[in-house]
């Protein structure tokens, strides 16, 4: 029996419809049992007899299902439910980012586009959420940032926690969780750039006590500014990148259009 074989004991499968994955069966079991992050699931024994399927299958599967932060395996104690976090994403979205080289950028571009509209589609929840309050923790965030950035120095760390923050306090763990991957994402490809310069860096600090500023005075329209003005800065910089990029990419047609080799056809001797 392979790893897309149906069981029989969970009432899977029917005529005319494609039999589950025991990754599938494993799934659904997991939903049907109302199971939830950190709850122990059957041995591997249990599953196998649950499914109807092998011991090979049931592995197979919980590899697969562990990738995914499905499950996790603690070796010597079992089979866990996993903290379903966005993890597989960022690492599928980090490895596109550098994938192609050159191309970085525009993997850049697309993580600072999605990241601005998620904060400006839940500025009016945030204001609401933070209206009249104080912040302090916060307000030392961007005190901290505000301090790197007068000495050139990045502030990945404070970045990070300062947009946890305010994501939390909306009621909706789905957003914080993707506005926290794609965070991850654009710290992990935006230095291969050689991103941001240290002018950049100033203003996305002073951003950052704009947002909180406008946030605690109920401001929307401010907040909306706020962000803008906080990627604002990259994303101009990733348009001259993009235009560099291209001016290359002109020029080096230009010279094989003229009956030049290529520098790296002329050093393979192949062209």
């Amino acid at each position: 029996m392979t790893a897309t074989e149906p069981g029989g004991h969970l009432g899977f499968g029917g005529q005319g419809v494609r039999p589950p994955t025991t990754t599938e069966q494993i799934k659904e079991y997991i939903l049907r049992a109302h199971l939830r992050p950190g709850d122990l699931l059957p041995t591997e024994a249990e599953l196998c007899s649950l499914l109807g399927v092998s011991r090979s299958n049931v592995r197979e599967a919980i590899r697969t299902l562990a990738a995914l932060d499905i499950v996790e395996v603690r070796h010597g104690y079992g089979t866990y439910v996993g903290q379903l976090s966005l993890k597989p994403l960022v690492e599928g979205l980090v490895f596109r980012g550098v994938l192609i080289p050159g191309d970085d950028f525009s993997a850049l571009r697309e993580v600072v586009e999605v990241r601005q509209a998620l904060d400006l589609s839940m500025a009016e929840q945030i204001v609401t959420e933070m209206a009249g309050t104080s912040n302090p923790d916060l307000e030392n965030l961007v005190a901290a940032m505000e301090r790197k950035a007068q000495k050139g120095e990045d502030f990945f760390e404070e970045d990070r926690e300062f947009h946890s923050h305010l994501l939390a306090h909306l009621d909706n763990f789905l957003v914080a969780q993707l506005g926290t991957a794609f965070w991850d994402v654009h710290q992990v490809v935006s230095p291969k750039l050689g991103l941001p310069a240290p002018e950049q860096i100033d203003l996305t600090a002073k951003a950052h006590g704009a947002m909180l500023r406008a946030a605690e005075a109920g401001d929307a329209d401010a907040y909306r500014a706020a962000v803008v003005a906080h990627y604002a800065p990259l994303q101009d910089a990733l348009r001259h990148v993009a235009a560099t990029v291209e001016a290359e990419r002109a020029a080096a047609a230009t010279v094989t259009g003229r009956g030049e080799r290529p520098v790296a056809a002329v050093e393979a001797g192949t062209a």
